[in-house]
């Protein structure tokens, strides 16, 4: 690669990177991502350091990975011999490509779907872009091969001018980054590594993942100086099965499903409140009731989650949000009911007691402990069901265990059960009261008043990056007690998934994300815009760069 880009202007340098990136099919979950770390390290090795540096290139694969996938890792020492280090890091995974409908074979060939777009007259926004120029479309060009792209063009660039970089830089590339983020844990050990063998001290982490204008028009660019964190809410919802010919005495699952999801989906009465921040509200992921084929009678179970972001709000205080919406609904349906069986009951003549519609409401752990307290073997029991399932979603894994220990018990009652399933992602922000936060926050404003000056762009900063990012697990705001109000009521937790909070605890990396801007990430019309991407955003993170490393002083 380095003998295809060494004569090129830094534009055209990048360019050349993206597409050789954007080329390789890396959608999540398959062997591309395998090709696609072979891809990143070769580009990498034929760079004249790391050539003569072999050893500084190398990489880590993930524990018990089917597919054989791997992080991927260089060192750049800088010329002054000191131990501060600054990492820049990217995913190398793309959601898939069926999105593209009848253009699939080409989604990976930014010259045919610019051409196609410059003539497409269903959207007019794509069109103008196409037509003129300034934009590079295709699976992974914005989400975010060329902000690996940019990454890569500036370690050449500093492998180059060691003289400018008063410290070192460590590049990762990392996999799994569309789903689970099983990348970037696994490589929190190496960094914990390279920090205790080598005595690497982490200044700033800079993720190149993408920004998009947040509204029709809207011309800044934005920096993000923190991650949003998730929690995926779970709720398993058993009512009382009936026939459909005595429906009022039964109690629809489904039905409470639908408040609870009326009362959470896309409601931002339920978001937090944090102003001028891009705040959003929880998204339903998941609802299916269990019946597996048509009967007449009423639904049994009904599996429900949602996507919750974390901004500033504790993982204990999702929990108790989620159970009172749960509680909110059961009492709501109970009042329903009962109204309705009152006419009911009026019309037919009926006069004996009404029935019961009482739902009960408990997080798992509160499920759980019942059972552990009879000696309920909860954890053998829970790796006889994974067993069973070896290639069972780790979601439907969690609601597979609680209808094992139904089950076991014979609990039948109506009931909800709140709980937490995979991904976890903690959240994180450069906090005021934390010197060296505040100091990166303090060069990040300096640093954009200068760019502004220097190129009449317009930036913004924010503090939480909206979009899921790998930044999740370099550092993280919530305490050990915050999470360990949280970790019991993972069903599958440190059995086929944990976060190594420790470990992310022991790093507390600052992060930013100073990305590529583009359009439309995860749709067929994904694309980036070159002139700022390419030309203004490399300039701006080797100015935060270098200016943290003066700011040492070393």
């Amino acid at each position: 690669m380095y003998e295809a880009i060494k004569d090129l202007p830094a534009e055209e340098q990048i360019e050349k990177i993206a597409r050789d990136l954007v080329s390789v099919k890396s959608v999540n979950g398959t062997d591309g991502e395998v090709n696609m770390a072979d891809q990143v390290e070769m580009i990498l090795r034929s760079f004249p350091y790391f050539a003569q540096n072999p050893d500084q290139v190398w990489t880590q694969p993930l524990s018990d990975d089917t597919l054989g996938r791997k992080n991927v890792f260089a060192l750049l020492e800088g010329a002054f011999e000191n131990k501060k280090t600054i990492i820049y890091h990217g995913h190398m995974d793309t959601v898939g490509i069926d999105d593209f409908g009848s253009l699939e074979s080409h989604a990976l060939d930014p010259d045919y779907l610019q051409r196609y777009f410059s003539k497409y007259t269903k959207d007019s926004d794509v069109q103008q872009d196409a037509a003129s120029g300034d934009w590079l479309f295709g699976r992974g060009m914005l989400d975010m091969k060329s902000g690996d792209a940019v990454h890569l063009s500036n370690l050449l660039y500093y492998s180059e001018h060691r003289n400018q970089l008063k410290g070192n830089l460590l590049v990762m590339f990392n996999p799994v980054e569309e789903n689970d983020h099983v990348g970037v844990m696994e490589a929190t050990k190496e960094l914990i590594r390279l920090k205790k063998e080598r005595g690497l001290d982490y200044l700033l982490a800079i993720n190149g993942d993408f920004n998009s204008p947040l509204y029709k028009g809207d011309p800044r660019r934005y920096v993000y100086t923190g991650s949003a964190g998730k929690l995926l809410g779970c709720f398993y919802i058993r009512g009382r099965e009936t026939h459909v010919g005595e429906t009022l005495s039964g109690i629809d699952p489904t039905l409470i499903a639908s408040k609870i999801n009326d009362a959470l989906n896309n409601n931002m009465a339920c978001a937090e409140q944090i102003p001028d921040e891009v705040i959003l509200p929880p998204s339903c992921l998941f609802l299916r009731d269990k019946k597996a084929f048509y009967n007449v009678q009423t639904a049994g179970t009904t599996h429900l989650y949602f996507n919750y972001f974390l901004y500033e709000r504790t993982p204990k205080e999702v929990l108790e949000q989620l159970k009172a919406v749960a509680q909110d609904a059961c009492d709501d349906l109970a009042l329903f009911l009962k109204k309705q069986y009152t006419v009911f009951a009026k019309n037919c003549g009926l006069e004996g007691p009404a029935p019961e519609w009482s739902t009960d409401v408990l997080s798992y752990e509160e499920f759980v402990s019942e059972f552990k307290a009879k000696g309920v073997p909860v954890d053998e029991l829970t790796n006889q069901v994974m067993q069973a399932n070896p290639n069972e979603d780790s979601r439907q894994i969690s609601f597979k265990v609680i209808e094992a220990l139904e089950a076991l018990s014979g609990d039948k009652r109506p009931k909800v059960i709140v709980f937490f399933a995979p991904p976890y992602c903690p959240h994180n922000y450069l906090r005021e009261d934390v010197a060296a936060e505040k100091r990166c926050d303090q060069i990040l404003d300096h640093v954009l008043r200068q760019a502004e000056q220097e190129t009449g762009e317009q930036f913004a900063k924010k503090r939480f990056f909206p979009y899921l990012a790998d930044s999740s697990y370099l550092a993280m705001s919530e305490t050990a007690e915050e999470t360990a109000a949280i970790i019991g009521n993972f069903p599958v937790w440190d059995k086929m998934y944990n976060v190594p909070l420790d470990q992310i605890r022991k790093l507390n990396i600052p992060v930013l994300d100073m990305g590529v801007y583009g359009k439309r990430a995860h749709t067929w019309m994904e694309r980036v815009y070159k002139p700022y991407s390419y030309g203004v955003l490399p300039k701006l993170i080797r100015s935060m760069t270098e200016q943290i490393f003066e700011d040492l002083d070393v």
